[in-house]
Parts: structure tokens; C-alpha cells; sequence
């Protein structure tokens, strides 16, 4: 793993702030959201980023700095002090450790990093005092685009991960817009040797063509002819799964949307249907004649002020 100030960019002498700016520009710059299609650019965001974890921890970061621990947040045989030993034994009255020779406790520390165990002699074992299991990736982002239909029926839908291969995902039930969705161990391997991230899969609800959310409830436009309108009739109406059927009333009245009880989101909102009459596109003598008709001989005023609001 690299030097993580060579990754960041910045000196050793950096400042926490100038730590977090470097890091939040090459974030920026590798984050898999703008970089789908390139597994490189992913691979610097994880190494940025386990890079930033350390830096960004004051004590990994002294302890890097004086060679206690590496990039990956190991430790090495740098960070520990043998000059208070000479070569060879110290006696009992001599200024060893607990009467151990540099060579005892040598052999202690070395078993850490899979040598020989030796036990001190109170009987304790230092084998594995100084052994950390490798750590973890760092959690990489993805996020997934999905409709209304597939948000209110917890469809599974396709993921395409940091990695580049795609995943089918099953939505939680009644998920909402920027809910994320923990994929545990998806991420990318730990360069340490380490198990995997996971990858935080963001959700986003693209907008419909025809339905318009309010909660859970919908609303839609529903075109209409004037005969269906005077007449009344039946009428085709789309909801998130199979088409409805609503009946309109001879002379409805438009302005009053019909409401479709639990055919809004998860069952459980309402869907209401706006209708909206439409003429024939080219015109039609006929009914230019019964209008004017209607115009001079059964004229009546829908715009005039609602008596219950003065």
C-alpha cells in the first residue's frame, strides 16, 4: 500500500485542513458515481479514501509518522525501542525488563508476526500481543435509478456496482427517494489483505410521465370526450399495476378529481383521476352549431363568484 501522503498529495507536514481539502478534490474526481464505467478511477477513491481514514486520525497518523504502524495501519518492528538493551543477557540486578534478555524478548515479539511463541516467565505468552487482523476495506457508493411501479411493488432491480458487474437487488418494502441499501462485502478487497467494504447503494425515484406523488397518494390526468362528459360512461384508467375502470356520471363535472381508493403507492394511498375534456382536434360543424345554440339559447355563467365565500 502506498504512502499516504504520496496518495493525498500533501506533505508530511500538512495541516488537518489541508488533509480533508485534498482528499475532498481527489473524492470529487474518483467518486464511482461519476466514474460507472472506469474501474481505475474506483480503485484510487478506495485507496483516497483508506488513505484520508488514516491521516485524519490523529493518533494512526503520529503513529505512522514515527514508524509504529504502516499505510495499512499495521504495525511494524520500527515503532518499538530495543536501545535500553545491550547484546547479549542482563541478570536479575541488571536493567533489563522484568529480568528478560534482548533476545527472550525478541523471540516474544517476533512471534507476533508468525515466528516462535515463546512464554515469559510468570507463565505469560506475548505470541500474539502485537498481531491485529488485517483491516477492513472502506465502503464504496453506488446508486440506482427506479420507478414508481418498481418502488411500490419492492421489485428487484439491477445494481451495477464500483466494480463494474451488476447485481440484482431486491428494493425494501416502501423505500423512499435517497434511501440507501447497505450491500455487505460487495465492496472492493482490502489492499492489507482484509475482508471486503460494502457498497451503499443510494436509491433514486425518477419522476413519471403520467403519475404525480403526494405521499402516498397519486394523481392523474385523465382525458375525456365532451359526449363522455354530458353522457356519462366508462372509462380506462392507469394505476402502478393493471388498469382501472372508473364510471363517470352523466354532466361530471371536471372540476372535482374521482378518487380510486388504495390504488396509490403500497396499497395503501388513493389514486385521484383529474379529467379533462378534450375536442376534436380539427373542429366539428355540427358541434360549432349546437354550441352557438346552446351560446344564444341556454347560455349559463361558471365563472361567476362562489356565494359561500363572501
Amino acid at each position: 500500500m502506498r504512502d499516504p501522503y504520496t496518495v493525498l498529495g500533501v506533505p508530511r507536514s500538512a495541516s488537518e485542513k489541508d488533509v480533508k481539502i485534498a482528499y475532498r478534490k481527489l473524492a470529487k474526481s474518483y467518486h464511482p458515481d461519476q466514474n460507472q464505467d472506469d474501474p481505475k478511477a474506483q480503485g484510487k477513491f478506495a485507496e483516497a479514501t483508506n488513505a484520508y481514514e488514516l491521516l485524519s486520525d490523529r493518533e494512526k497518523r503520529s503513529k505512522f509518522d514515527r514508524g509504529e504502524i504502516d499505510a495499512a495501519g499495521n504495525p511494524t518492528m520500527a515503532g518499538f525501542d530495543f536501545s535500553g538493551f545491550a547484546n547479549g543477557r542482563r541478570g536479575a540486578g541488571g536493567t533489563g525488563t522484568r529480568g528478560h534478555s534482548a533476545e527472550d524478548i525478541l523471540k516474544e515479539f517476533m512471534g507476533g508476526f508468525g515466528g516462535s511463541r515463546a512464554g515469559g516467565p510468570m507463565g505469560q505468552d506475548f505470541g500474539g500481543a502485537f498481531k491485529q487482523p488485517p483491516r477492513r476495506s472502506a465502503d464504496a457508493v453506488a446508486s440506482v435509478r427506479v420507478s414508481l411501479e418498481q418502488v411500490s411493488a419492492a421489485s428487484a432491480v439491477d445494481v451495477r456496482l464500483p466494480s463494474g458487474r451488476s447485481l440484482s437487488v431486491r428494493l425494501p418494502k416502501k423505500v423512499e427517494d435517497g434511501q440507501q441499501i447497505r450491500l455487505k462485502g460487495q465492496g472492493a478487497a482490502s489492499p492489507a489483505g482484509g475482508p471486503p467494504g460494502d457498497v451503499l447503494v443510494t436509491v433514486r425515484i425518477a419522476r413519471h410521465k403520467q403519475f404525480r406523488r403526494e405521499g402516498n397518494h397519486l394523481h392523474v390526468d385523465v382525458p375525456i370526450t365532451l359526449y363522455e362528459a354530458v353522457l356519462g360512461g366508462k372509462v380506462r384508467v392507469p394505476t402502478l399495476s393493471t388498469p382501472g375502470e372508473i364510471t363517470l356520471p352523466a354532466g361530471v363535472n371536471t372540476l372535482k378529481a374521482l378518487r380510486l381508493k388504495g390504488k396509490g403507492m403500497f396499497g395503501e394511498g388513493d389514486l385521484f383521476v383529474h379529467l379533462t375534456i378534450v375536442l376534436p382536434e380539427k373542429g366539428d360543424p355540427d358541434l360549432e352549431s349546437l354550441m352557438r345554440f346552446w351560446r344564444d339559447q341556454k347560455p349559463y355563467d361558471v365563472r361567476k363568484p362562489d356565494k359561500s365565500s363572501t
